[in-house]
């Protein structure tokens, strides 16, 4: 798969088809513990987003497979069994399409456009310091397309575990989808369901479930990025409004 963690889409032994993530991918272990806290806040707050999955992968697959491999600047590396994460597909692949871009006639008529106000929210307190990365696809018997946001490797500034949160961070390259924002008061629901459903407990209990080998052991700098992912609900309102300053103007409709 495309990717600068050179992701390799995997059938499971539920059936189902996972985009699986290394822990020896050629980013930092970290992002696979981004990816889980990522996926499992943004659906705590209703966002559409993959369902995740821990994914072992055993020595004879790796053994029997060459391309389950990382690409090097000279030459390639077997990948390293073990456990790794796992972002559920939207269906087969061979069944059903999937596309990152949709031209503007059609991105206008995706059936949950709202959802990237929610997703902003969600890319603003965790400082995403990626673009906001989406697919499109119809589901099975729908005639709309869906948008599912991926990619969560990048929050918390990938292997960085810090905030350097600047105005343009998170956004989706495309401001159409922006086009039913009138003002903070178009982000309230999402900001509410943020304060509301993402307590310290519920914080605690996700983090609790990620291998620690995906962040090498080092509980305490888990704990400390969870001390600040708290601290920072309180910001994300004044984060929106430094975006909707800035010379892009991705919000054209703030009154």
């Amino acid at each position: 798969m495309r990717g600068g963690a050179q992701p390799h889409l995997m059938r499971c032994s539920d059936g189902g088809y996972y985009v699986v993530k290394f822990l020896d991918n050629p980013q930092h272990p970290r992002v696979l513990a981004n990816e889980w806290l990522g996926a499992l806040l943004a659906a705590r707050l209703g966002l559409p987003v993959p369902q995740a999955a821990v994914i072992e992968v055993p020595v004879a697959l790796v053994d029997r497979s060459d391309d389950l491999v990382i690409q090097l600047a000279r030459g390639r590396r077997k990948l390293s069994p073990g456990r790794h994460f796992g972002s559920r597909y939207p269906g087969d692949p061979q069944e059903i399409a999937v596309y990152d871009f949709l031209p503007d006639e059609l991105l206008l008529e995706v059936e949950n456009l709202e959802d990237f106000l929610g997703m902003l929210v969600f890319d603003k307190w965790t400082c995403n310091t990626n673009g906001r990365q989406v697919i499109f696809y119809r589901p099975q018997g729908g005639s709309r397309y869906r948008g599912l946001m991926i990619d969560q490797g990048f929050c918390f500034n990938a292997g960085e575990w810090d905030f350097p949160d600047a105005p343009l961070r998170g956004l989706y390259s495309r401001t159409r989808v922006y086009a039913s924002v009138t003002g903070i008061a178009s982000f309230e629901p999402w900001l509410q369901r943020l304060e509301s459903r993402v307590g310290e407990r519920v914080l605690d209990e996700i983090a609790s479930e990620i291998p620690p080998e995906w962040y090498n052991f080092d509980q305490d700098s888990l704990y400390r990025l969870l001390e600040q992912l708290r601290a920072r609900r309180r910001r994300v309102r004044d984060l929106i409004v430094s975006a909707k300053d800035t010379y892009r103007q991705p919000f054209p409709n703030w009154k």
